[in-house]
């Protein structure tokens, strides 16, 4: 008996040290018998994540958290006990080990105190000694029974991923379990040295047709728009069509949630909620510069702001400019507070808001789903059983497909007043929302002007373009793409513009282009030879030009509305132009008068003198656009340096800077500012004294980037014909 003592000793202090050697080593799973202390820790599998204890920023107090594993500067995704941070006095007696009722816990203070527990009820308890802690490849902390057989099964005890704190890792849920009553939903750091719960969440509203909101306290500031079959309906076409993420939604009687995989498994992506900007960012680890790039930032701009034009009214969003419209068939509730532009009280039927055998469905294309806390739907039902639903309820306001994949199918029916529109460039949704027969018509009857133009056929565009294929494709226009082209009929060469369906151009507009290239024949612009219209199709068939039109070297103008004969301004409901060479009471407000052209010829005007685009410009030393950096040197009196250095000695100084004078005048704020066209003329071709230009309009700040620069210029002479315009 003596000697066996000293050999169970061994063997107990054998295992003893093979238990403290793993430890020591790479391990992925805490067990009945094992602990984690502070300064230790639990890697995953495939060494992606890491357990252990961290300390945020400059924060004294400790958490056990997530992180991944070979990415300096911690990136934490997970943090066990977030509202009870461990005091650093304490973190030497600290431990993670597995309790005798079958939970992880965490104690501090030598045991004495419990500081986080996993909380398992003791009905989903068995041999809770057989119980472990394992963290998985997919960064999840999970609490398994380790006799299952079945080493690969999801069911666990617990999970990490039930209850996420800041970041959606691929394959988490973001969600309800509806048996249990477990909502899964981000929350923001209190700061970036206090991993506590914040005041900004993001998570799924359950509704009959769900949502996933990002909110600031209790306000709302993002909605995602609902999901329909292919994505959601208020997420741009490049999220949506990504070839990175494949994104899933579940909703049925057990679980609401959203969840989104990687295509490429061995690229390092996620999901956070940013507490500085209180914005939702997708970021994703960029190996060569060692850096996270941003590639999605939610809310991106006002139009993605909640119900930022309030009911019925929708927001467009170019560029850097936000704008508010009112749907056809609808108009300002308070057209004073609409043109200061505070929109919050949206916009109203026009006419009486009343149910009658006047009322129908206009439909619109490319609409962000309104906000559905008030809707219904049935996924077996057709569009026109939906369409017949909601005209037997006078308390419709809407209606469209449930899922627009394939065929598209099912019906969604909104009730009340539809908030949270904007215009997007995404897949094929359409939104029949209710309106009144007699003021739709009677605002297409304001349009309707007859022109005399030959018409092609579908199928004749179709055999001139081979099917619209991409050999043929030249470019895109401002509605869509065009196509070179040849009429089998004669052989000729034509260009033919197709309308995009993603564009926000309707009738109205087409005719109006139509009637404008009819009229405007020059040897300078590309001949308008007819057009096609089939259904949605739309198209204007232009004579080709192998060099190009006049207007590809003269820039954008701007603005070329159509006016009538004793017609000096209006207002309009869709403003389409290029941004930088809009006036801004047009770009802003949808206001036009003859003097919105005065403003784009003002731009034109420096243009000339400077030999520079005011799209797209930047100059890197005052970080200024090309009308601001003119109105900074005529300021300081030196106008002189903005004339293009490819003039070279062939100009007089004083007709250059009057030109530049002459085209700040034509930029003033306010239109009553800017002097007509015939003026214009005068002060051009005259040498009377000109009055003292005031600051431009429309000057907006903007950042600069690598891409929009003046550091590098080229001088090159081309052979164009000028040509005099007449004044109107």
């Amino acid at each position: 008996m003596a000697n066996i003592f000293p050999k169970i000793l061994f063997v107990i202090i054998l295992n003893l040290l093979l238990l403290f050697s793993q430890l020591s080593t790479a391990i992925d799973t805490i067990t009945q018998y094992q602990s984690l202390n502070d300064g230790n820790t639990l890697v995953s599998s495939d060494k992606t994540f890491e357990l252990g204890f961290f300390r945020p920023g400059s924060s004294t107090n400790r958490y056990v958290g997530i992180w991944y594993k070979n990415i300096p500067n911690r990136r934490i995704v997970w943090v066990a006990n977030r509202d009870n941070p461990i005091k650093d006095n304490n973190s030497n007696s600290t431990m993670l080990v597995i309790s005798k009722e079958g939970n992880l816990v965490l104690l501090t203070n030598n045991n004495q105190t419990l500081v986080w527990s996993t909380n398992i009820t003791t009905q989903s308890l068995s041999n809770t000694t057989s119980h472990v802690a394992q963290l998985l490849d997919t960064g999840n902390l999970v609490i398994k029974d380790n006799n299952n057989g079945d080493q690969q099964s999801n069911n666990f005890l617990w999970q990490g991923f039930d209850f996420p704190c800041d970041t959606l890792l691929p394959d988490m849920k973001l969600g309800w379990d509806l048996k249990s009553g477990l909502n899964r939903q981000l929350t923001s750091w209190k700061n970036w040295d206090d991993p506590s719960s914040g005041d900004l969440t993001w998570g799924t509203v359950l509704s009959s047709n769900p949502e996933i909101v990002l909110k600031k306290g209790s306000i709302e500031i993002h909605r995602s728009g609902p999901w329909n079959g292919v994505g959601f309906s208020g997420a741009p076409v490049e999220v949506i069509t990504s070839t990175i993420v494949i994104t899933k939604a579940i909703n049925n009687s057990d679980e609401v949630y959203y969840s989104y995989s990687l295509v490429n498994t061995s690229v390092i992506s996620l999901t956070y909620l940013n507490q500085t900007l209180d914005h939702r960012q997708r970021i994703a680890w960029n190996l060569e510069e060692s850096a996270w790039n941003v590639y999605e930032s939610v809310p991106s701009d006002y139009c993605d702001e909640y119900n930022h034009c309030g009911p019925y009214g929708s927001c467009v969003h170019n560029e850097s400019l936000s704008t508010c419209l009112c749907l056809d068939g609808f108009e300002p509730k308070s057209s004073q507070n609409w043109n200061t532009f505070n929109s919050t009280q949206g916009c109203v039927r026009k006419g009486e808001d009343t149910c009658g055998m006047n009322d129908n469905f206009q439909r619109f294309y490319g609409l962000k789903l309104p906000e559905t806390k008030h809707t219904w739907v049935d996924a077996n039902m057709t569009l026109d059983e939906c369409k017949n639903k909601c005209l037997a309820d006078c308390s419709c306001t809407a209606y469209s497909n449930l899922d627009v994949g394939g065929d598209g199918s099912g019906c969604c029916i909104w009730f009340g007043d539809l908030i949270d529109l904007k215009q997007i460039s995404s897949f094929q949704q359409y939104l029949y929302i209710r309106t009144d027969d007699s003021t739709v018509a009677e605002e297409e009857d304001e349009d309707q002007q007859d022109f005399d133009l030959p018409f092609f056929s579908f199928s004749t565009m179709i055999s001139a373009t081979n099917d619209f294929s991409n050999y043929n494709k030249l470019g895109e226009g401002g509605f869509g793409p065009v196509y070179k082209g040849t009429l089998t009929t004669n052989g000729q060469e034509i260009a033919i513009k197709r309308l995009s369906g993603s564009s926000r151009q309707g009738s109205k507009e087409f005719k109006n282009e139509v009637i404008l290239c009819a009229k405007l024949q020059h040897r300078n612009l590309v001949k308008v030879l007819g057009c096609c219209i089939q259904g949605e199709e739309r198209m204007l068939v232009y004579e080709y030009m192998p060099n190009k039109s006049l207007d590809s070297f003269l820039f954008d103008f701007g603005l070329a509305k159509i006016c009538g004969d004793d017609q000096v301004e209006g207002k309009t409901k869709r403003v389409v132009g290029t941004h930088g060479y809009m006036a801004p009471e047009y770009a802003i407000d949808g206001l036009f008068s003859t003097k919105s052209d005065v403003f784009s010829f003002g731009i034109l005007l420096l243009e000339i003198v400077s030999g520079k685009k005011n799209k797209g410009l930047t100059y890197p030393s005052n970080n200024h656009n090309l009308v601001e950096h003119a109105w900074s040197l005529w300021k300081e009196g030196n106008s002189k340096e903005l004339i293009d250095v490819c003039f070279g000695d062939s100009y007089i100084l004083s007709e250059a800077l009057r030109c530049i004078q002459v085209g700040l005048l034509c930029l003033q704020r306010h239109p009553n500012d800017r002097p007509n066209m015939t003026y214009v003329l005068a002060m051009l071709t005259n040498e009377t004294i000109l009055a003292q230009p005031n600051e431009p309009g429309f000057t907006i700040k903007r950042i600069s980037t690598d891409e929009e620069s003046t550091t590098k210029s080229s001088c090159s002479i081309n052979d164009v014909t000028i040509t005099l315009l007449d004044v109107r």
